[in-house]
C-alpha cells in the first residue's frame, strides 16, 4: 500500500471520529453554552484527555513502534509477542498505581494544576474534583489502547486503531442526547458525560484488543519485570511523552490561566474542536503512518528513500493544511455561528470563540508539521532532541500566555499556543536539515510559495461569496439553510484552490500519481 493511501486510510477513519466530535460539541454548546458547568466539565476532562491525545496520537508509538518493529525483524511474531507482554505487564501495573494516586490527590491537582481559578468557588471546585476522579481511569484505558494501536500500526493494520476514538464521541453524544431529552440540569448533564467518558475508554480498549487478536497476536499478562527491552522503551518513551503532548501541555497551561475568567475554558475548547479536524485528519495520519515507514527504510539502509518519505510528507501536509488555515481564518465567524449559535450559546459567545479560532487557524500548519517532523527523530530512536524543543516552546507559551491574557483574554492564550507551535516547528525542521536527515529541495520551497498564493486566491473567493450570502448564514435563517450555505462555500473553495495550485505549479498530477503508486523499498 502506498504512503498516500495509508495516509488516507488513517485520515479517513480519523475524519469520521472528528465529524462525530463536531456533533458532540454542537450538542454540548446547546446544553451548556460557555457557562460555569461547561467550564467545570472541560477542566475536569482536560487532564485525562491530555493523556489520551498524548498517547493515542503518537507519543507512545514514537518509542514503542521502532522497538516492536525491530523485534518482528529479529525474532519474528513470537519475539514481538513476548516483548508486548513484557511491556503490557509493566504498563498495566504502573498505570494502576498512578491512577489510584492521582484520584486520591485530585483536590490538590485541581487546585494547583487543572483549574487554580476555581479555588474561590467551592461549588465549582468540588464538582471539578468529583468529575475528574470519575474520568481519570480513562488515562489507564487509553495508555493500554495506545500500546495495542502501536502493535496494529506496525503490523500494517491501521483501521481498528484509527476508528476506536469514534466510540468516545458516540457515547458522549448519547449522554448529551439523554440529558437534553430528559431536561436534566447542567450539573446532572456533566455527571452523565463523565461516566460516558469512562465507558468509552473501556470500549476503545476492547476494540483494539480484538484488532490485535485478529492480527494474530494474543497478549497474556506477565508479572512486571524490568527487562532490557522495557528499560529501552522507558528511556525512549519518557522524552517522547513530553514531546508528543506539546500542544496539549500548552493547552493545559492555557486552561490553568484561563480558569480565572468564567467562560474562557469552554470558549477555548469549542475553538479547539474545529481546528482539531484538519490536525487530526492530516497530522495524526501522517505521524502514525510515517514513523513505521521511516523506521523500516532506515533499518534497511535506504537513506534516500527515508529522505524522500520525509519531504513528501511535508509536501502533503502543506498541500492540505495551507488552504484549511486560510479557510478557518476567513470563515471563523460563519463556522462558529452555524455550528454552535443556538440554545445557551449566544451571539456574544460566537464573537469570542470565532476570534480564538482565527488565531488557531494561523497556527494550524505549524501544529500539523510537528507531526510530520517528529518521526524524523523518533525513527532514529532520538526522543531527547524533540523534548528539548518542547521545553523551549512550553516556556515561550507560558510566558506569552501570562503576559497576553490580561490584555487579550482568551485570544491571548490562543496567540501564545500558536507562537509556541510555530517555534517548535522551526526548531525541528532546522535541526533535521542541519544533521542531513532532511534533504533540502528548492522545488519544495517554490511549491510551498505557490501553495500559499493558491490559498490566498481561495480566501479571496470565500470573502466575496460569504459577504454575498451573509443573510443565509445568520441565525435568523433555518439550520438547513445555514449548513447548506456553509457547505456550498467549502465545496466551491476546494476546486478554486486545487485548480489554482495545479495551474501555477504548486502541485502536479505526476507528483500525486507517483506518491499514490509508490511502493516502499524496505
Amino acid at each position: 500500500m502506498s504512503l498516500v493511501k495509508k495516509f488516507m486510510t488513517v485520515g479517513g477513519a480519523t475524519l469520521g471520529s472528528r465529524i462525530f466530535g463536531f456533533a458532540r460539541e454542537t450538542l454540548m454548546a446547546a446544553a451548556l453554552g460557555t457557562g460555569p458547568i461547561a467550564d467545570v466539565f472541560y477542566a475536569a476532562f482536560r487532564f485525562p484527555n491530555l493523556f489520551r491525545r498524548l498517547f493515542a496520537e503518537g507519543a507512545f508509538n514514537a518509542a514503542f513502534v521502532p522497538l516492536f518493529a525491530k523485534e518482528i525483524e529479529a525474532n519474528g511474531i513470537d519475539g514481538a509477542k513476548r516483548f508486548s507482554e513484557e511491556v503490557f505487564g509493566v504498563l498495566f501495573s504502573v498505570l494502576l498505581v498512578i491512577t489510584i494516586g492521582m484520584q486520591l490527590s485530585m483536590p490538590l491537582l485541581v487546585e494547583w494544576v487543572i483549574a487554580p481559578g476555581f479555588v474561590d468557588d467551592t461549588e465549582k471546585f468540588s464538582l471539578t474534583v468529583r468529575l475528574a476522579i470519575v474520568m481519570f481511569p480513562y488515562l489507564m484505558c487509553m495508555s493500554l489502547t495506545a500500546m495495542m494501536s502501536g502493535m496494529l500500526n506496525s503490523l500494517h493494520h491501521f483501521f481498528a486503531a484509527a476508528i476506536a476514538p469514534i466510540f468516545l464521541n458516540i457515547l458522549m453524544m448519547g449522554a448529551l442526547g439523554w440529558a437534553l431529552w430528559t431536561g436534566s440540569d447542567p450539573s446532572l448533564t456533566a455527571w452523565y458525560l463523565s461516566w460516558s467518558v469512562l465507558a468509552a475508554g473501556l470500549l476503545q480498549l476492547a476494540v483494539v484488543y480484538l484488532g490485535v487478536r485478529h492480527a494474530g497476536i494474543k497478549i497474556g499478562f506477565r508479572r512486571p519485570r524490568y527487562t532490557p527491552n522495557v528499560k529501552r522503551l522507558l528511556v525512549l518513551a519518557i522524552p517522547a511523552a513530553v514531546t508528543g503532548g506539546i500542544t496539549q501541555i500548552n493547552q493545559l497551561i492555557g486552561q490553568a490561566i484561563a480558569s480565572g475568567k468564567e467562560g474562557a475554558i469552554s470558549a477555548l475548547q469549542y475553538a479547539d474542536r474545529i481546528y482539531q479536524l484538519p490536525l487530526g485528519v492530516v497530522g495524526v495520519a501522517v505521524g502514525i503512518v510515517l514513523l513505521p515507514e521511516l523506521a523500516r527504510a532506515l533499518k534497511g539502509g535506504f537513506m534516500k528513500e527515508a529522505g524522500n518519505l520525509q519531504n513528501r510528507s511535508i509536501e502533503f501536509v502543506l498541500f492540505l493544511t495551507l488552504p484549511a488555515a486560510a479557510a478557518i481564518w476567513v470563515l471563523s465567524d460563519e463556522i462558529i455561528r452555524v455550528l454552535y449559535e443556538r440554545g445557551a450559546f449566544t451571539e456574544q459567545n460566537t464573537a469570542v470563540v470565532a476570534g480564538i479560532l482565527a488565531i488557531y487557524g494561523i497556527g494550524l500548519p505549524g501544529f500539523v508539521l510537528i507531526k510530520a517532523l517528529q518521526p524524523g527523530y523518533y525513527a532514529r530512536e532520538d526522543t531527547k532532541t524533540p523534548m528539548r524543543f518542547t521545553m523551549i516552546s512550553v516556556a515561550l507559551n507560558t510566558g506569552l500566555a501570562i503576559t497576553l491574557f490580561p490584555l487579550f483574554e482568551e485570544s491571548g492564550i490562543a496567540i501564545a499556543e500558536a507562537a509556541a507551535g510555530w517555534t517548535n516547528t522551526v526548531l525541528l525542521f532546522s535541526v533535521l536539515l542541519w544533521r542531513g536527515h532532511l534533504v533540502f529541495e528548492w522545488a519544495l520551497i517554490t511549491r510551498t510559495l505557490r501553495l500559499i498564493l493558491a490559498s490566498a486566491v481561495m480566501a479571496g473567493a470565500l470573502v466575496y461569496l460569504s459577504d454575498r450570502w451573509s443573510s443565509s448564514l445568520m441565525p435568523s435563517s433555518s439550520l438547513v439553510e445555514q449548513v447548506s450555505t456553509l457547505a456550498l462555500l467549502i465545496v466551491i473553495a476546494m476546486p478554486v484552490y486545487f485548480a489554482t495550485a495545479f495551474l501555477i505549479g504548486g502541485a502536479d498530477f505526476g507528483m500525486i500519481r507517483r506518491n499514490i503508486k509508490r511502493k516502499p523499498k524496505a
